[in-house]
């Protein structure tokens, strides 16, 4: 997977096409990201006692073949691409305008 914590994406696929934010979480095992504002799902809490019971709205994972990163040149979708830099380090960039995305 190549997205990290801070990464802009866009939803390309599901309910919330077209939305837009930032990775805040990164499930690499089960492949799936969680997005500020997208896939939100209700939570209901059990009271217990200290804090009475209640329902919170929460942003659920979504998978990761469903997003695509943002161009930071652009403002456009882009996939990801890899180079290798004279140190030998493998770096992250934008395969529509070649810019660097770390």
């Amino acid at each position: 997977m190549n997205f990290k914590t801070g990464d802009k994406v866009a939803v390309i696929a599901g309910a919330d096409r077209g939305k837009e934010g930032k990775i805040t979480k990164v499930l690499r095992a089960e492949n799936k990201v969680i997005v500020e504002g997208v896939h939100m799902i209700k939570k209901h809490i059990k009271p217990n006692g200290q804090s009475a019971g209640s329902i919170t709205e929460m942003e659920a994972p979504i998978n990761a073949s469903n997003v695509m990163i943002i161009d930071p040149k652009t403002k456009k979708k882009a996939r990801i691409g890899h180079i290798i830099d004279k140190n030998g380090k493998k770096i992250r960039i934008s395969k529509k305008s070649n810019e660097k995305l770390d």
